[in-house]
Parts: C-alpha cells; structure tokens; sequence
C-alpha cells in the first residue's frame, strides 16, 4: 500500500505538471472505486483551475478552483494499489486506467488502480471539518511530532510499540514498512509495551521516524509491486530496507537471523539482538 513518502513522491512529481493549469475534461472510465467516483464531477470540473497540491497524511490534496471563483478540493486516496500520473492527449489508456483530467496544455493526471480500493472523493468547504482528516494526528517531518508527545502518548499504555507508532491519531503516515524500520533504527522491539518505553527512547525512535522516511522520500518511496511516481518512475527504497520483508536473513548490522511476530494483525520483522 502506497504511505506517505510515495504519496509524497507522486505529489512532487505531479505538482509542476498540473498547478495553475486549467481542467478541460474530466473522463471517468470506472465509477465503481472504494467509494464510487462522485456523479456530475465531469462537468463540474469543467474550467476549473488547479491550485497549489497538498498531502495530509496518506491523502493527496487536489484543489480546484471553478469559473466563478468557487473552491472545492478533491481528497485523492491510493488504496492499496493506486497510482497518479502525467499522460499526455493521444496516449491510449491502459487497463484499470479510471480516471482522466485532462488539461489546456495536453497534459493529462490519469489515474490507475488495478485493485480499486483507491477513491477520489470532492469536497466542497472547509476540508479542515471533514471527518479523516480532522482526527489525524501531526505530520511526521513537522516540529509537531516529537518525543515529548510520544511519551505523554504513551503513559500507561500496553499495546506494542510498533502498533502505537502506526495509530495516524499519534502520529500520521508511518505504515509497516516505515515504522519496522525505524524501530531498527533506534534499536527498540518493536513487542515492548509502548508505556515502557523511556522519554530518551522515544527521542532516538523520533529522530529515526524522520530520518526513515525523509530517505525514502528522496529515494522515490518503496516499490514493492505496484506503486509508481507521477512520471512513472518506482521508488528505489526497497533497496536500502533493513528488516522489512527480510525474515529469516542475516541482520545487517549484526549478522543474527531476522524473527517474525505478529503485532496487530500485522507482519513485523526485527533483530531479536540489536533491537531491545
């Protein structure tokens, strides 16, 4: 599933080809994603302007703004294997290709989804009140996100530390891959109960979230089947994954077999040596 450094990666990738263009046609191929496309958005959208593209957590932020001034913003999610990118007029649409904006200059922001649980959703008013993102907790890479709030966070909790980094009411973006990896980084099991963790833990696990995912978000994100950039590029992270995806190999800092656990239904890979 696409997390924050490939939404990241496809937001920087797309922004210099569609902000400040105009929408001349909107082509939805297949309503039927996670929510169905919103109906009248082919002639709603119609003249509408693209502003300046944001990301909250997991969510691309698409602003539009229409003839007669009014603003609205499509909330774009990626699912589990959805991909923006930049086509241009005369090239064909491929399979699972949903969803077109088709741009003055020729341009084209196509959407692909070959398993549909992506979604575009329209907003119309402040996105602020919406529901999934009023709850999110601070972005990662922001001076929000520190040690002092994953300590506090953390006080009397017994859930597993690895769980507790993935809740996006804590912290937002930090999915499987990244918070497995973090917690490598810092050297913490990622099975310690998340109110057993020291303030100075969590100051080494803060900066190793950051310094995590602002690597993968210079390396393009982590391509592990699907995921591609806005100019159809894959992300090269993978290739500097620690523990991820790696059980039963030799960690490569210590040289022990790498164990398999199982923390809120999902897979997590560690060194049961250099991780504590």
């Amino acid at each position: 599933m696409p997390e924050l450094p490939e939404v990241e990666t496809t937001r920087r990738g797309i922004a210099p080809h569609v902000e400040g263009r105009e929408i001349r046609e909107v082509i939805v191929r297949e309503r039927r994603l996670r929510m169905p496309v919103p109906e009248g958005i082919e002639d709603a959208l119609i003249g509408a302007r693209v502003g300046t593209l944001g990301r909250r957590a997991k969510y691309l932020l698409v602003p539009v703004a229409g003839p007669l001034g009014e603003a609205s913003t499509l909330l774009w999610h990626l699912g589990m294997s959805g991909s923006l990118r930049i086509a241009r007029i005369g090239e064909l649409p491929k399979k699972h290709d949903h969803v077109d904006l088709v741009l003055e200059d020729g341009a084209i922001l196509r959407y692909h989804d070959p398993r549909r649980f992506g979604f575009i959703d329209w907003l119309r008013g402040a996105i602020e009140t919406d529901p999934r993102l009023a709850r999110l907790g601070p972005e990662p890479l922001s001076p929000e996100f520190d040690a002092r709030r994953l300590y506090a966070l953390s006080r009397k909790r017994r859930i597993a530390v690895k769980p507790f980094l993935m809740d996006s009411a804590v912290v937002v973006g930090v999915g499987n891959i990244y918070a497995a990896e973090a917690l490598f980084l810092a050297g913490i099991d990622p099975r310690r109960a998340a109110g057993r963790i020291s303030q100075a833990r969590y100051e080494l696990l803060a900066a190793a979230v950051r310094e995590v995912l602002a690597a993968a978000i210079t390396q393009g994100g982590t391509t592990l089947r699907d995921f591609v950039s806005g100019t159809g590029e894959p992300g090269y992270f993978a290739q500097r994954l620690n523990v991820y995806g790696r059980v039963g190999q030799p960690c490569r800092r210590c040289g022990a077999e790498l164990q398999l656990v199982t923390l809120g239904q999902r897979a997590s890979v560690f060194c049961g040596s250099c991780q504590t």
